[in-house]
């Protein structure tokens, strides 16, 4: 049994996966789970549960972990104590966010988390929230910031806050009074984030909307990002939709106005970690600071 052994096995217990543990250990998937597998062997019993991509601890793997942390933590504290540090515990955070992240100011996130860890690399992963919450199900990433519906399935969910989701337009006599279902699925509509199509959460919100209402959305123009979909509206196209945080900072073409809906329609942001699996010490820190983040977001909202 070796250290380096201890260490793979802790790090893809605390990540969910040995893909991930690779990265934070600065090296490559085979020889994690070469490692794990090589001190499965000399221990007799298996301590993961492999299913898919991810990784579940099995009764044996929960109680030997403890066992490893000690043992790695005190390696660590003696390493620190001459000075030197393992390239696991060099501070390098990832987290994913939502497409639209820089509307609301994501930027003041990652200066907080910079200025109280001038040593760390930070690296935030704008992707789409459906892409966010599975790389996060999948030990991809150890946490990310979302819209939701999302699929919670082996994910800890947790609130933050919500913005309004507004219909926009060029034509002011659809922007005189709130906004309904019926009267948007008549009208022509744009639509972005054609990637993820009604898999992305504020498109899936407005599908179930229009279903209850019985009519269908079907968009017009359909595109990657809210900004070329406001030139579109700009230009008389159709509408759109739009969350009040966006188009207080998106470029809005003049003459472009927007009204809330009837029944008020609200984007929800949380912040997911894998379920039942432990964050990496880096990623706490960057995690303390999203609430702090959160509140300045909801006082300009």
């Amino acid at each position: 049994m070796t250290l380096q052994q201890l260490l793979y096995f802790r790090t893809a217990a605390q990540l969910g996966s040995f893909n991930a543990a690779a990265r934070a250990l600065h090296c490559t998937q085979p020889a994690v789970s070469d490692q794990v597998r090589r001190l499965e062997s000399e221990l007799g019993v298996s301590l993961f549960a492999r299913a898919g991509r991810g990784l579940t601890l099995t009764s044996a793997g929960r109680v030997f972990l403890s066992h490893a942390e000690r043992v790695t933590e005190a390696a660590d504290d003696a390493l620190a104590s001459v000075g030197r540090r393992h390239a696991a515990h060099e501070r390098v955070v990832t987290m994913g966010t939502f497409r639209n992240a820089p509307y609301y100011d994501i930027a003041e996130l990652a200066t907080r988390y910079c200025d109280r860890n001038p040593d760390a690399r930070l690296r935030l992963r704008g992707q789409n929230s459906y892409d966010v919450a599975r790389a996060v199900q999948e030990g991809d990433l150890e946490a990310g910031l979302v819209v939701l519906p999302v699929d919670d399935s082996l994910l800890e969910v947790r609130s933050l806050f919500r913005d309004e989701v507004m219909f926009v337009s060029a034509d002011p006599s659809l922007t005189r009074e709130p906004a309904g279902v019926a009267a948007l699925a008549s009208s022509p509509l744009i639509l972005y984030d054609i990637t993820h199509g009604f898999n992305d959460p504020t498109r899936r919100q407005l599908a179930a909307r229009a279903q209850e209402a019985g009519v269908l959305v079907e968009p017009r123009i359909e595109v990657e990002h809210v900004e070329t979909a406001l030139q579109l509206v700009g230009r008389g196209l159709g509408g759109t939709i739009a969350a009040r945080a966006v188009l207080a900072r998106a470029a809005v073409p003049e003459g472009v106005t927007a009204v809330g809906f009837a029944e008020p329609f609200y984007d929800f942001f949380a912040v997911v970690t894998r379920r039942g699996v432990r964050v990496s010490p880096a990623t706490t820190g960057l995690l303390d600071l999203v609430d702090e983040w959160a509140a300045t977001v909801v006082a300009r909202l």
